[in-house]
């Protein structure tokens, strides 16, 4: 990897901390072409002091962080709910954010696949030919995303979980750790699958699902 002067890249807002955010951060690192300007917070909020970057701002002041600094990445985590990342996504939206894409250096994502903006895709993750992955997504470490599948927006595919050819899952689901969707079976918004799952069948219904589903 070559090495990047601070000053050559691009400041980077990122909104929400805590233990998700810090993983960001290391992805973040790895590449040269952002540099992490600091956390923006709910507002009421405290600083976590775990998180290596000072805490800036509050949601509330996000118009005028925006005109300083308008590359922003959503990093709170997402695990039952979309529904706090799509609130920020849309709101930052309406204030003319740049919502990039971000791609860890140790990570695999094909030339034919397709990223939404603001997805993030971590460390050691695969998302192989002709995947498309919505907006505002997380792919997360050693998550494998294969060919042909298709992403909705919003959706969080944690660690280690197995997406198989062809698979489509619809907007705001979470994937958990370890869990294997079949090939080409079809998931409706808002599924939830739990962690070591084993989906073989469509799930047509929003919800949670554990175990095998068959």
């Amino acid at each position: 990897m070559g090495f990047f002067a601070v000053s050559d890249r691009t400041p980077l807002v990122l909104i929400g901390g805590g233990g998700h955010c810090r993983s960001c951060i290391d992805v973040i690192e790895t590449g040269g072409t952002y540099k992490v300007q600091g956390i923006v917070e709910a507002d009421g909020a405290t600083a976590d002091r775990k998180t290596p970057y000072p805490l800036i701002g509050f949601d509330s002041e996000l118009p005028a962080l925006i005109e300083k600094f308008p590359h922003c990445l959503i990093t709170v985590g997402q695990i039952k709910s979309a529904k706090i990342r799509q609130n920020l996504f849309e709101k930052l939206q309406r204030l003319g954010a740049t919502l990039p894409e971000i791609i860890s250096s140790t990570a695999y994502v094909s030339s034919s696949a397709e990223l939404g903006i603001g997805t993030i895709v971590m460390h050691q993750a695969l998302v192989n030919a002709c995947a498309k992955v919505g907006v505002n997504g997380i792919i997360n470490s050693q998550a494998l995303i294969e060919h042909d599948v298709i992403i909705g927006d919003h959706c969080h595919i944690a660690t280690g979980a197995k997406v198989n050819g062809g698979v489509v899952l619809g907007n705001g689901c979470f994937i958990g750790s370890g869990a294997v969707l079949k090939q080409g079976i079809v998931l409706a918004d808002k599924v939830v699958i739990g962690a070591n799952s084993t989906v073989l069948r469509d799930v047509t219904e929003p919800g949670i699902y554990t175990g095998m589903i068959k």
